[in-house]
């Protein structure tokens, strides 16, 4: 409305007082509760927005709606300011309520209610205005980020009023950021940070940056980043039988997980290619053996690679002979004997291997019980025999003299000691010397 049309209307205003003033005179004035009610209104910026005036005791006196910048929006039923989106709701002696569309965070401010009696009562509304954030926006990632890096995720969100929150989300995990808040006018920009030192667990991790705000009850906004972390290859062996025997079928599976995917992997044995390809069938990340035998045996790798390493495993492979079994019995025993569940295959701890091939489970446990025995019965004889030999050997023990060393002793040469030693071995028969 221009100035001219605006004293106008004034003009009319206050002529349509003076009548009433007129008219009224003579009567009482009018009753002392009589104020014109009003609320304070809260909308969301483009919403709608109903602003309601009512007396409850009212002699014929107008209402009248103005905005903040004291401008007559409704005299009564009569609308004063051009504004498309300022509707009449309802109109009475008793009630005056106006329509505002399209609420923008200018319609915000003081709204008075007038009732022009004598004195003219005024009542005061507040509209709040509530200023929607924008869509967050993530900044920061790096697509693709290295193990190892560190970066940094920023939220932002604009046009909000009061100012957003922003919460992050790794999953469904909250995890904490850093605020930041910066007046704009009437709204607020809002950045949130969040700092990450990547590994290959964050490949493939959403991280989700929600708004939280009163004006989004009902429509909550969140952006989302889906991190992709490059990383070097992690390689292990899977293989299909505990205790491989000969003509079974054996299959090894090359377990490689990096990114980028490290694909072919490479199988070699004993550091060399594979020596038999019609048995030995290498499919993708598998090494199948058709049937097993002695020549099998050996060391085998697995090896993958990306631009970011190498990594590799082995797998010792030991074939086992097929275990002979007895024919059954054709004679049924009268009372079943159930099975030894030690005396199966497979059911050795598989640790013990000592410095055979891992996959080597007590197989000749027998045969070393065996040895052990035989040489303890070895060494039991010996210790009897040496034993047996002191013993007689301490029996013996003594001084023995010849028939000439005998006579020799008192004889004053050499015949004499002869003579002598004749003599005393007729003699000798006297004396006898008994072993017990």
């Amino acid at each position: 409305m221009n100035q001219k049309s605006h004293l106008i209307f004034t003009l009319y205003t206050i002529y349509g007082i003076l009548l009433k003033v007129v008219a009224s005179k003579g009567k009482p004035r009018g009753i002392s509760g009589q104020y014109p009610l009003v609320q304070n209104m809260t909308v969301t910026e483009g919403g709608t927005v109903n602003m309601t005036c009512r007396v409850e005791y009212n002699d014929n006196t107008s209402l009248q709606w103005s905005n903040p910048a004291q401008q007559t929006l409704f005299f009564g039923d009569k609308k004063a300011l051009r504004d498309n989106r300022i509707e009449l709701m309802h109109a009475s002696w008793s009630e005056l309520t106006i329509s505002i569309s399209d609420v923008t965070l200018t319609d915000e401010g003081m709204y008075t209610c007038s009732l022009f009696t004598m004195p003219v009562r005024t009542a005061k509304a507040y509209l709040t205005v509530l200023g929607v954030p924008e869509k967050p926006e993530i900044d920061g990632l790096t697509k693709p980020a290295l193990e190892g890096d560190q970066i940094t995720l920023t939220c932002m969100t604009q046009g909000s009023k009061p100012a957003a929150d922003l919460r992050w989300f790794r999953n469904e995990k909250e995890v904490k950021g850093a605020k930041e808040v910066n007046a704009s006018g009437k709204t607020f920009t809002v950045r949130s940070s969040l700092q990450l030192y990547v590994d290959r667990n964050d490949d493939g991790v959403a991280y989700t940056c929600k708004v939280d705000h009163v004006a989004l009850a009902q429509t909550p906004q969140q952006a989302t980043e889906v991190l992709e972390v490059h990383y070097a290859p992690h390689v292990k062996i899977i293989n299909s039988l505990v205790v491989p025997q000969e003509g079974q079928y054996l299959k090894l599976e090359c377990m490689s997980k990096g990114n980028p995917s490290p694909d072919p992997v490479m199988w070699t044995k004993d550091g060399g290619e594979l020596p038999d390809l019609d048995r030995m069938i290498v499919e993708g990340r598998e090494l199948t053996f058709t049937s097993l035998n002695k020549t099998d045996n050996g060391t085998y790798r697995c090896e993958a690679s990306n631009h970011l390493g190498t990594s590799s495993a082995e797998y010792v492979l030991y074939v086992y002979d097929v275990p002979t079994t007895l024919p059954p019995s054709t004679t049924l025993p009268l009372h079943p004997i159930p099975p030894d569940p030690t005396a199966q295959l497979g059911t050795h701890d598989p640790t013990v291997t000592g410095n055979r091939d891992p996959n080597a489970i007590g197989q000749h446990g027998t045969d070393h019980a065996l040895i052990g025995g035989v040489v303890a019965v070895v060494v039991f004889v010996t210790l009897c025999l040496i034993i047996v030999l002191g013993r007689y050997l301490a029996r013996h023990k003594g001084t023995y003299l010849t028939n000439e060393a005998k006579g020799a002793d008192d004889a004053p040469d050499a015949d004499t000691a002869i003579i002598n030693a004749e003599g005393n071995h007729a003699h000798a028969e006297e004396k006898k010397e008994y072993f017990i």
